[in-house]
């Protein structure tokens, strides 16, 4: 197929081969034998040359009855797509909702569909974070809250937002916040007393 693009196909199969980046979004390729199609960048093995054709969009592909893949996800409207910051998303979207739980880093691989070693790579990577480090700030954040606009006790509000033990989240509060549960209560409640009063 001739593309408007005017790249060659000598051009477009290198940039198949070596996973090229920069032709996301110029170009798409399609595996005749799979009836698969794919970004330029796809990690997927490498088809056979004889067994692909080219297309300028993804609807085109579509259209002559080719699936996007799963893994580049070509049918997405952007030019390029990052696997990456998905496993990311899929990552905090887990531990958002799943705080309150026991989770271990091996648990969370399992979920997302990846090695610990490479989750924990990659999530540091793009956030400055490891999972667990994360986990801790949505719990502590969860636990200010509490403290705030409830009359739960530090040790009753330790437990609900998924801490085994009162001295690991009294420390990890201390960390993250500044002060201990209860001094965050005080000054937030001494705070709130001298608006009022100055109000009057």
């Amino acid at each position: 197929m001739t593309l408007q693009t005017k790249l060659s196909t000598a051009l477009m199969w290198e940039a198949v081969v070596s996973c090229n980046q920069i032709y996301d979004g110029k170009f798409f390729y399609a595996v005749k034998t799979t009836g698969i199609f794919c970004r330029p960048s796809c990690k997927s093995k490498t088809p056979n040359h004889k067994n692909i054709c080219f297309f300028e969009t993804a609807t085109e592909a579509m259209n002559q009855g080719f699936r996007p893949c799963k893994r580049c996800k070509p049918d997405l409207q952007v030019d390029i797509f990052d696997p990456h910051l998905e496993i990311v998303e899929q990552t905090k979207n887990y531990l958002e909702h799943h705080y309150q739980e026991k989770i271990m880093l091996h648990t969370l691989a399992l979920k997302i569909g990846i090695s610990q070693y490479y989750l924990n790579r990659i999530f540091k990577e793009k956030t400055g974070f490891t999972p667990h480090m994360y986990l801790e700030n949505i719990r502590i954040e969860k636990a200010r809250g509490l403290l705030l606009s409830t009359a739960y006790s530090s040790t009753e509000i330790c437990f609900q937002v998924g801490y085994n033990n009162f001295s690991s989240f009294y420390r990890q509060f201390k960390k993250l916040s500044g002060c201990s549960p209860n001094q965050y209560r005080t000054k937030k409640e001494w705070k709130d007393f001298n608006c009022e009063t100055n109000k009057k």
